[in-house]
């Protein structure tokens, strides 16, 4: 990208985007909330390891790695980031002329965020795979809340229709978003409580 293309580009998606909060109602706060949750507990276990045996240095790693993604996850869902990086790639699209024609990188986008988050849970399955019995539902969170970061990532119409619908007042996106989040917390309570 040249220099001056870039400045415009920056330019524009700061028109499009400002900091802000990103979902100010009670349940943003609750998902923010339950992200914290997870990224502290996930902490614990981390630092003060109850884990013994073979694979013992690996579930510390892999609790480090989920408390940083769930901390900047929460972080996330605030300041609404992912909209500042849609906003940068649409401006982008528009000043180098092919915003017509996005939907090929949108694809390319979205084909590489999904396989990232298939590649990082088989990833996790195998680099576990000495505890993975004790931490499949971990596993099985992450793959979730990763599944459903790729679902926001996409950005379709049709799909923000359908993850904004709502069952007996509940909202789609906040059965996926939380599904995920309680799965981590389920497994990582208990042993919490043990150690």
């Amino acid at each position: 990208m040249q220099p001056s293309t870039f400045s415009q580009t920056l330019t524009c998606a700061h028109d499009a985007w400002s900091p802000g909060i990103g979902d100010p109602h009670v349940m943003g706060w609750v998902t923010v909330a339950v992200y914290t949750a997870c990224a502290l507990a996930a902490l614990h276990l981390s630092i003060r390891n109850p884990f013994h045996g073979p694979g013992a240095w690996r579930e510390r790693v892999f609790w480090g790695g989920v408390c940083a993604l769930m901390a900047c996850l929460a972080l996330n869902k605030q300041l609404d980031l992912q909209t500042l990086v849609t906003a940068i790639g649409r401006c982008h699209a528009k000043i180098n002329g092919w915003y017509n024609e996005r939907q090929v990188v949108q694809r390319g986008f979205i084909r590489a965020l999904a396989l990232s988050a298939l590649l990082l849970a088989l990833g996790t399955a195998w680099f576990l795979r000495a505890s993975l019995r004790r931490n499949i539902l971990a596993v099985l969170g992450l793959a979730l809340v990763l599944g459903f970061v790729v679902i926001r990532a996409v950005g379709f119409h049709d799909v923000d229709h359908l993850i904004s619908t709502e069952v007996m007042s509940i909202r789609v996106n906040w059965i996926l978003e939380l599904s995920g989040l309680v799965l981590i917390l389920l497994s990582a309570l208990p042993r919490i409580r043990r150690a």
